[in-house]
């Protein structure tokens, strides 16, 4: 494959993973979780997709209901685990084992539901696109399109909105927003809303490039976390500008003589390492 070609799917790939790296790091600079679950929750908004479009829902729409439908299933999973987690002080290790377990919890209640084999929205046609004598699929390019609309909007919303600042607040220090009068339960339930949207958009947008299938989010979830730290935990713009050097990498990665797509993966997580051995706080400060 041609590097160009390659450069245009890293960027596509990448993101992808950028949304769903930005709710990640989201949810552990507010809530300090690191969430295992959160690839599964990308699957699932991709599910909830596919399902609104097979039934006859435009595209476009058919996104909107998955975001819905999986900021719903999230704020379920705060009402039910992660705030009587917190509630009751459970340590880090703890929160992580729960994440795993409500991984597995999502992806098999997909398969239950749907099965295992791969689906596909029903979507017409599209000719590729020639962009300066590279030809790039048309989905390529609406999906890259839609994550730069996507993050312009986080940005306005952290930066220029009370709900943004008060976010902020309580990722430099909970305790200290809550003296000063910030109400720290309701910016819980935004990040969750903030979260499960972008995650849903990025596992809509993945099944849009490739095909919706169960374990989809799981592939992408040691990506997601190598972004996040590559970018500095908590630093949603580190973790936009890590996702695209993961993505990039990944794709280049198959012009390394013995390498297949299959360690595509593998590029991620040296990488991971590589950022925890040399420079193990990011690219950025860790901070929102």
């Amino acid at each position: 494959m041609e590097p160009e070609q390659l450069l245009v799917n890293g960027i596509a790939v990448g993101s992808i993973i950028a949304l769903a790296a930005v709710g990640l790091t989201l949810t552990y600079g507010i809530l300090r979780l690191s969430n295992f679950a959160h690839g599964d929750f990308m699957t699932l908004g991709a599910y909830l997709t596919w399902l609104a479009n097979i039934s006859g829902v435009n595209i476009w729409l058919a996104m909107l209901l998955g975001a819905a439908g999986t900021v719903i299933a999230m704020l379920l999973s705060e009402l039910l685990l992660w705030k009587p987690m917190r509630d009751a002080r459970a340590s880090s290790t703890s929160l992580i084992i729960i994440s795993i377990g409500l991984a597995l919890f999502l992806r098999n209640g997909i398969i239950f539901i749907w099965g295992g084999s791969n689906q596909s929205y029903d979507l017409p046609i599209t000719p590729a696109i020639d962009v300066f004598g590279v030809k790039i699929a048309y989905y390529r390019i609406v999906v890259v399109i839609l994550a730069i609309v996507a993050i312009a909007a986080l940005h306005f919303l952290l930066q220029n909105t009370r709900i943004g600042k008060a976010m902020r607040a309580v990722a430099d220090d909970i305790d200290l927003a809550r003296v000063s009068g910030i109400n720290v339960e309701r910016v819980v339930i935004w990040t969750w809303v903030i979260t499960g949207t972008l995650t849903a958009f990025g596992g809509a947008m993945y099944g849009l490039i490739t095909a919706v299938r169960p374990n989809m989010g799981w592939f992408l979830i040691l990506p997601m976390f190598a972004s996040v730290i590559l970018g500095g935990i908590g630093n949603p713009y580190g973790a936009i500008l890590g996702a695209l050097i993961i993505g990039i990498s990944q794709e280049f990665s198959v012009l390394i003589p013995g390498l297949g797509s299959e360690y595509k993966i593998g590029v991620a997580l040296l990488i991971m390492v590589l950022v925890l051995l040399f420079r193990p706080q990011g690219l950025f400060k860790g901070t929102i």
